[in-house]
């Protein structure tokens, strides 16, 4: 059976919504739409030229998310997750310095390949690290709210806190 879509060479490709966010707006509305059509109707793809397939339903979820992220502004990478990065690369993907990024590669926090003179990161190790940091920045958040709780200040008056906080470094200086 002959594939609906040509077979294309996987790459990596950032996309940037422009001034004409209005159609992305009506793409977003029309996907969301969509759930609220019978259970028999399949999401599809429809090509300017009349050729259409049916999308899996994980292939609809990505689109929406795709489409939510371009209305709000923001860029969208398309990237295949075997795909090596370079340091600076990773670094803006982590939203950190280049510097910083190659400290957590040398302390091995994250793994990375040297086949030549420069590093190189595997994108799903990346997000592997990503992922890591954040489940210990919520742990560290829950622990933090665990203590104020347990030491009843979860519910203190912010401006009484502030007016404590000003005594302390006042008295600390004298």
């Amino acid at each position: 059976m002959a594939s609906p879509v040509p077979d294309q060479p996987l790459q990596d490709e950032t996309y940037l919504p422009d001034e004409g966010t209005a159609e992305i707006i009506d793409f977003l509305s029309a996907l969301r739409d969509r759930g609220r059509e019978t259970a028999e109707s399949r999401p599809r793809l429809t090509g300017p030229d009349g050729r259409s397939i049916e999308l899996p339903e994980p292939m609809f979820e990505v689109l929406l998310q795709v489409a939510a992220a371009m209305k709000a502004g923001l860029a969208v990478t398309v990237a295949p997750h075997h795909l090596l990065l370079s340091t600076q690369e990773a670094a803006d993907l982590l939203r950190v310095s280049r510097t910083t990024l190659v400290r957590l590669l040398e302390t091995g926090a994250i793994p990375f390949e040297k086949p030549s003179r420069h590093r190189r990161v595997r994108l799903d190790d990346l997000l592997e690290y990503r992922r890591r940091q954040r489940s210990a920045a919520e742990l560290a958040l829950a622990d933090m709210v665990a203590d104020t709780e347990r030491l009843g200040l979860y519910d203190t008056d912010p401006d009484d806190v502030r007016t404590a906080l000003k005594a302390a470094r006042k008295d600390r200086r004298t």
